[in-house]
């Protein structure tokens, strides 16, 4: 009897046991690790999409797209009420709010990246080409949304649990952090030139380090001349917005886009935004620029029919039947992302140029030509046309070459656009004349000079309801970049 007692005994030690074990590793997902254990470069492919998809393609350029009549808003919902300047719609913390967290969320993952290779985490040590791919997204995202936001959260922000209340920087601080960066990039992608960290994770380039190399430089000149308006000594920034400009141009820049749609199981999001909204309209401000030199692409942004809409049209914006004509392209599904053109680059050039009293001829055709022939290929029409359209513009004024650039960001760049629209009322200029009758009301500006915060951050962070208030700052305070404070 004494033996069987100790079996049975013996036998419920060793269940127990069992069963401790299992228990330790019941709730582990071996499925989904955390992503303190994935190795940087399985983070990038999502990096690069996130950043296109969401933030570039996103909410920030459906909406810019009514602001800058780039479209019009139709289909009596959100865009509607954007297209009628409501201001209930442009204030709201609320209507930002996706990008806004899918932006921050996007630069967590990227700050991940950053910080494994940094820190030299096992398995990530010495991949400098790595490391230059996620400081470049990181400028790129951090660009956008201080350009949408002015102050936001950066030297704090994507910590994670670390810091759940980061601090608003000032927008300058935030661009002397991007061009630092974008100085980080290109030596970290310098010496990461023969490297292939990536693997097949880079959907942009697939492992092409000098083009990579090339988009850094291209940024570079975008935020240097972003502070046009804002500089003591225009001509330094000029020359210095060149020299990075014709450095990417050097390193045959190809346009930093994501070409990785189909239009049946993978679509364009401009492309699966109107499908399943139809929120887009032809706008006449596009229309009317591209008929006074007959265009080659405005058959195919008013969907072959000649037909385009007022801006601010209440008549026009509540109709949701469907009915009204929106650039063709947008019903491809299969057009890439442009995260960063080689048209605007051979644009800024173009403009630097002018500006320092340069021919800038063969830049601003180059620019034109980049454009147009792109969309013309997409229907596999002749492409040789964009060449001759563009010789057909002759020598470029500062006016031409803004109708041109806002011609060609009206596909998916409508963020830049902003930018510019922005940049160049800081500076006294105006090229794009705006007719929505709507951006004033009353004697009021109902056109914003920045958009509002995520609704999250507005509610959860102290530092940023502080800055929204009740909202309105949006109509009254500019950016720094554009003049302000």
């Amino acid at each position: 009897m004494k033996h069987l007692i100790l079996f049975v005994s013996a036998v419920f030690i060793g269940l127990t046991a069992c069963t401790e074990d299992t228990l330790d590793t019941i709730n582990k997902d071996n499925e989904h690790p955390s992503p303190e254990t994935v190795a940087a470069s399985l983070q990038l492919t999502d990096a690069i999409m996130a950043t296109g998809f969401s933030t570039v393609s996103g909410d920030y350029a459906f909406y810019l797209s009514s602001l800058n009549e780039q479209e019009i808003g139709v289909g009596n919902n959100q865009m509607m009420r954007a297209e009628l300047r409501n201001a209930s719609e442009w204030a709201a913390s609320t209507t930002f709010n996706n990008v806004w967290n899918a932006t921050y969320g996007n630069l967590m993952n990227i700050r991940q990246m950053i910080n494994k290779i940094t820190n030299e985490v096992p398995g990530n040590e010495g991949q400098y080409d790595l490391l230059g791919m996620a400081q470049v997204l990181e400028a790129l995202n951090f660009g956008v949304l201080t350009d949408m936001h002015g102050d936001i959260p950066y030297s704090e922000a994507a910590q994670g649990q670390a810091i759940l209340q980061p601090k608003l920087d000032a927008q300058q601080d935030v661009y002397a952090g991007i061009l630092q960066t974008l100085e980080d990039a290109i030596s970290n992608l310098g010496q990461g030139k023969d490297l292939s960290s990536a693997g097949n994770q880079d959907i942009a380039f697939n492992n092409d380090v000098n083009q990579w190399l090339a988009t850094a430089y291209a940024l570079k000149a975008r935020y240097l001349i972003h502070q046009l308006a804002v500089t003591d000594n225009r001509n330094t920034l000029l020359q210095q917005v060149k020299t990075a400009a014709e450095e990417a141009v050097s390193l045959g820049f190809n346009g930093f886009t994501i070409s990785e749609f189909n239009g049946v199981t993978c679509d364009n999001p401009w492309s699966a935004y109107l499908w399943s909204r139809y929120y887009v309209a032809s706008s006449n401000t596009v229309a009317n620029l591209m008929q006074a030199t007959d265009d080659p692409r405005f058959n195919h942004y008013t969907y072959g029919t000649g037909t385009s809409y007022q801006p601010g049209d209440e008549d026009v914006a509540r109709i949701a039947d469907y009915s009204q004509v929106y650039p063709d392209w947008y019903d491809l599904g299969t057009q890439p992302i442009h995260l960063f053109s080689v048209s605007e680059l051979y644009f800024i050039l173009a403009e630097v140029q002018l500006r320092l009293g340069e021919d800038a001829t063969s830049a601003f055709q180059t620019a034109v030509e980049a454009s147009v022939s792109e969309i013309l290929g997409w229907y596999g029409e002749d492409t040789s046309i964009a060449s001759s359209f563009a010789q057909s513009l002759g020598t470029p004024t500062l006016q031409t070459l803004f109708e041109q650039k806002y011609i060609a960001q009206c596909v998916d760049e409508q963020v830049e656009t902003y930018n510019d629209i922005r940049r160049l009322k800081a500076m006294g200029e105006s090229y794009i004349t705006l007719t929505n009758p709507l951006n004033t009301q009353s004697g009021i500006n109902r056109y914003p000079e920045c958009l509002p915060y995520g609704n999250s951050s507005v509610l959860g962070n102290p530092n940023i309801n502080d800055a929204y208030g009740d909202g309105t700052y949006i109509y009254t305070n500019k950016t720094w970049i554009n003049g302000g404070n």
